[in-house]
């Protein structure tokens, strides 16, 4: 065979290759499936009601069961989970947050598809570092996937709102 032909032939399935792949991928999606997507999900809450409603209150779970204070007037206190019924608790708390992230994903909740779902995703991610500590009830991993946690919301919350303090109630 000459090199001409191999040539050719390896360049066919190459062509042929890419082809079956292109034919296999997804494809980008229009607004319009996006808008017919979101139609497909009850969405009656929107963004201000979903954070304080459903992720605040469950990241508070978290939260207010990892670390410690050190406080002048009351001493030194943990605020880990002190036995199983409460370790099951915020391993509960640690579910609900990985699947808060997945809703925050969903079309028509979603910001954009690039950053937002990045961070919808970390979310998730980093509930579920905590999820897993929780199940082993291990203190010091609790604390760093709530700290975890922390960082992905406050990363979100400069990218998409600057303004919100989680330390100001607002309502």
């Amino acid at each position: 065979m000459t090199i001409n032909k191999r040539i050719l032939i390896h360049g066919g399935l190459i062509l042929l290759g890419s082809g079956v792949l292109a034919a296999c991928s997804p494809q980008a999606s229009s607004p319009t499936d996006t808008m017919a997507q979101a139609d497909r999900y009850d969405l009656q809450l929107d963004m201000k009601a979903y954070m304080n409603m459903v992720l605040d209150p469950v990241a508070d779970i978290l939260w207010d069961h990892a670390g410690w204070v050190d406080d002048v007037n009351t001493g030194y206190e943990e605020l880990y989970p002190r036995n199983d019924e409460e370790w099951l608790m915020v391993q509960q708390g640690a579910a609900q947050l990985i699947e808060a992230g997945n809703a925050l994903a969903l079309p028509g909740r979603a910001q954009d598809d690039d950053g937002w779902v990045t961070y919808a995703n970390a979310l998730s991610q980093a509930a579920s570092l905590a999820y897993r500590a929780a199940a082993e009830q291990n203190q010091e991993d609790f604390f760093q996937a709530g700290a975890q946690v922390y960082s992905v919301c406050s990363a979100c919350h400069q990218t998409y709102n600057p303004e919100v303090s989680r330390f100001v109630n607002s309502n």
